[in-house]
């Protein structure tokens, strides 16, 4: 299966849990992106990878104009009924591929992706896009999952990854996400971490990881647990397995 046909496969089915997350839909964080990027009120903003559209409606409520692009239907179109239940009407949302984006060169003041780039098959690519279609002098912003900076408990973290959703490819580790940028010409002007807690059963539920892949996702969890194999660091709460998935939100400027 072309990568591209799996990304859409799988979050057509996580869809609806996935827009429900409470992770993805907080405000805090949502307000948190924003203010890292600090965008004039007269700003384009693009949204790769939209997904239910929570990133474009929040830079919406403060930029003149937004688009988010997604591969899958089923995101699009609950990022449009969000939309409409918020009454903005300076966001859209159309079809795309974060590798070969349907616009012109200049066109965006802004461009921002939130946690996509781990299920892109060439990241730098991405960025090149992003680039491309970042006007001079404008903003590229990633939030993304990041893995461990030790080769072997980063590969842990993401064959955990894979199994529980196999549109994953690689999360890169905080200092190559940070190349990643670098080496596209961008000049960096702001680092943040963050942590999101994960619930291991809720987790894959969203995903609806088949069984058979869902118990190996629980054995990896609980020997990591036991060993301290990756950066996940899970633990027991209440008598359920949590995790906490390591973030970094990188703000540059394309000089």
């Amino acid at each position: 299966m072309r990568h591209h046909d799996r990304v859409r496969l799988e979050f057509s089915k996580q869809a609806v849990p996935f827009s429900q997350t409470a992770s993805i839909r907080d405000s805090a964080r949502l307000q948190r992106l924003v203010d890292a990027v600090a965008p004039a009120r007269s700003a384009s903003v693009l949204d790769i990878a939209t997904g239910p559209g929570y990133v474009a409606l929040a830079f919406a409520e403060v930029c003149r104009e937004v688009v988010g692009v997604d591969l899958t239907p089923e995101m699009l179109e609950l990022a449009e009924s969000h939309r409409r239940s918020r009454q903005l009407s300076n966001a859209s949302f159309q079809r795309g591929a974060a590798e070969k984006l349907p616009f012109p060169a200049k066109r965006f003041d802004i461009v921002v992706s939130r946690l996509a780039i781990h299920h892109c098959r060439v990241p730098a690519r991405v960025i090149a896009e992003a680039v491309r279609v970042c006007a001079p002098g404008g903003t590229i912003a990633i939030e993304d999952l990041v893995v461990s900076e030790h080769p072997r408990r980063a590969a842990y973290q993401n064959r955990v990854e894979k199994l529980r959703d196999p549109s994953h490819t690689r999360a890169l580790s905080a200092t190559g996400l940070i190349r990643l940028l670098s080496n596209a010409g961008l000049e960096i002007q702001s680092i943040n971490s963050g942590e999101l807690q994960q619930d291991a059963e809720k987790w894959l539920a969203t995903s609806a990881t088949p069984e058979r892949e869902a118990r190996k996702v629980r054995a990896l969890l609980l020997q990591d647990e036991k060993r301290d194999l990756s950066g996940l660091c899970p633990f027991h709460f209440d008598g359920r397995l949590q995790f906490r998935h390591n973030t970094l939100t990188v703000v540059a400027h394309k000089t």
